[in-house]
């Protein structure tokens, strides 16, 4: 049995391929055609996970899509008919910016990219509801039975839902207000502060520079229910009338200012809404978990949905309630969508038994050392392929030295986050690397932090946590004795957002770690995400150009270790990588007239 998840025409379109269960490829789109948060049909993604599973379209059994259509429509019509005349405004695209506006015609657009693919064979395509595919990553968690949290931005009839697992089987137990949304809410605060969608969390790391002047008053802009529920205050937030393009009211805007504009000045004003809105967040998701909390036996906890990237709230879960065990997928946003409704169909539907836990989060495309070398002989440079001894002691040599390397081996990862197979990596030891990393290559804001990888069995060394987290979703406090270890990794909250590595999910990654603390005495080194002002690198090709545009020390791909540059071949890298964007930007734009035409 070989099911295809595939999401299209909403953000973050891309594919996952599920074949009697076991995952064989999830793939964004985004990393190949080099558009963030892309919203084109997926031909790259689709044909890469093809390709990673060893089967071509004619082997696909049932396609599976992270949404219920009609669902959504039913509940787009309720919404406009019970708010007329002002809910008019959510018939204008930028209501929602893009984010739902290609789901109403999904089966159709999808029927016909497939059709246009296989001829006239037809595939069954199976609509699984937004939420039950979000919910449906519980399949892979490490938990034989859970509590289930999801919670984004918008689903097809709620932004927030309760689920409870056990075995192969998972049951839907509550859903909230369609516009009662964290996720939207934060949304609309992180646009309100001059920051764009999808950057929440940059507006989450300002909030640590912030304080409570405006907390009391954000707390009435939601009254909280006894039952886990909460809903917005109409006359302060108005999701249901004007969507994301227009979220607060001239009450809202008397009470905590105008909006800034993007170019101007970050000021105490906005860190201390920053504030507001982060710990206002925590407290609706815990308002959530204890309310399940009451209401199971169990001490575990699934995450899933966009607002589960919030690695403090996550994190407070743990300290403040007697879940023992909180899992969130790298791909707990819309990236895991696709994954979620392939599992949902194999288990759900089909009743089909679990085949194991998602230990690691490398299922995307890799590439071969032939096209390592292809990439750096058209850009002229010249790379040494070393063995892995002296590869691992060079690179550990180098960032003891302060030189920042781009890390790339095998398979990259699924979801928002490096997770040690596309990394750009530094010495954690040493507070300038963040400048340096700023300066050189990254070019953001200086309040954001910079993430640490650990070895697994040494993170309660450094760290106040008491789980493993591989995939950077905790935040917990760094030991106050351990903080001049790593004080580049360390938020001015006192937290880091950590990555737990094993051994047995990342052999390499954990053997450089290692390798770095034999050398240094600190099994830890910062990591962050292999790009510029872009998705995170996937091929040679992105890698050479990046590490090309930006002043990196080192690239690693595989086992080719590159210092070489030459000017010719930076400027060509910054002009093609100039038209790419361009070319992107004009496809996207013709698009988006042909669909809101």
């Amino acid at each position: 049995m070989n099911i295809l998840g595939l999401v299209t025409k909403t953000h973050d379109t891309g594919a996952a391929i599920l074949s009697n269960g076991v995952i064989k490829g999830v793939m964004e789109e985004e990393r190949f055609n080099r558009n963030k948060h892309s919203q084109l049909f997926p031909e790259h993604a689709l044909a890469a996970a093809l390709d990673a599973a060893g089967l071509r379209l004619d082997d696909i059994d049932a396609i599976a899509t992270p949404w219920d259509v009609n669902a959504l429509r039913r509940s787009f019509r309720q919404i406009v008919t019970a708010n007329l005349p002002a809910s008019l405004n959510l018939l204008h695209p930028a209501a929602h910016s893009g984010q739902n506006s290609g789901v109403v015609f999904l089966r159709q657009r999808l029927a016909q990219g497939i059709r246009k693919r296989l001829g006239n064979r037809d595939i069954p395509i199976i609509n699984v509801p937004h939420h039950d595919a979000h919910a449906a990553i519980y399949f892979a968690s490490p938990f034989d039975e859970a509590a289930i949290l999801v919670a984004d931005g918008y689903g097809d009839v709620t932004a927030t839902s309760t689920y409870f697992g056990a075995g192969n089987r998972i049951t839907r137990d509550k859903g909230f207000s369609f516009f009662d949304s964290i996720g939207a809410f934060y949304s609309g605060v992180t646009t309100y502060l001059g920051f764009k969608l999808f950057e929440e969390g940059t507006v989450m790391a300002l909030a640590a520079l912030g304080g409570p002047r405006y907390l009391e008053n954000f707390r009435k802009l939601v009254p909280l229910g006894p039952d886990g529920s909460f809903s917005f205050n109409p006359e302060y937030v108005s999701l249901q009338t004007h969507g994301l393009a227009r979220p607060f009211t001239a009450k809202f805007l008397a009470e905590f200012g105008p909006p800034r504009d993007p170019s101007a000045p970050l000021d105490q004003r906005h860190m201390d809404i920053a504030y507001a809105l982060q710990k206002l967040a925590e407290e609706l998701v815990l308002h959530l978990v204890r309310d399940l909390e009451r209401r199971t036996t169990s001490r575990n906890l699934c995450i899933t949905g966009g607002v589960a990237l919030n690695c403090v709230a996550n994190a407070r879960i743990l300290e403040e309630t007697s879940f023992e065990r909180v899992w969130v997928p790298p791909c707990a946003s819309d990236t895991g969508a696709p994954l979620g409704a392939a599992l949902f169909h194999y288990h759900q539907t089909l009743g089909r038994e679990r085949t194991g836990e998602l230990l690691h989060p490398f299922y995307g495309a890799e590439y071969s050392d032939a096209e390592v070398q292809a990439a750096l002989d058209e850009a002229g440079l010249t790379g040494k392929r070393l063995d892995d001894g002296e590869l691992f002691e060079r690179v550990a040599a180098d960032l003891s030295e302060k030189k920042v390397v781009g890390w790339c081996q095998g398979r990259f990862e699924m979801g928002p986050r490096a997770l040690g197979n596309r990394s750009i990596l530094a010495d954690p030891r040493d507070l300038e690397i963040k400048a340096i990393l700023n300066d050189r290559i990254k070019h953001r804001e200086p309040f954001r932090p910079f993430a640490p990888a650990v070895l697994a069995e040494r993170a309660t060394d450094f760290f106040d946590v008491s789980q493993p987290d591989p995939f950077m979703t905790l935040a917990p406090r760094v030991w106050k004795e351990r903080v001049a270890d790593i004080p580049s990794a360390v938020h001015v909250d006192g937290t880091a957002r950590i990555q737990t590595v094993r051994r047995d999910a990342n052999p390499r990654f954990h053997r450089l770690i290692e390798t770095f603390g034999n050398r240094t005495g600190v099994p830890v080194l910062l990591n962050t995400s292999f790009n510029r002002q872009e998705p995170i690198v996937a091929s040679p090709h992105d890698a050479v150009s990046c590490y090309l545009r930006t002043k990196m020390d080192v690239l690693v791909f595989n086992n080719f270790y590159v210092t070489d540059r030459n000017a010719g071949a930076e400027a060509r890298a910054r002009q093609s990588f100039d038209a790419q964007q361009a070319a992107m930007r004009r496809r996207v734009s013709g698009w988006r007239q042909i669909f809101e035409s």
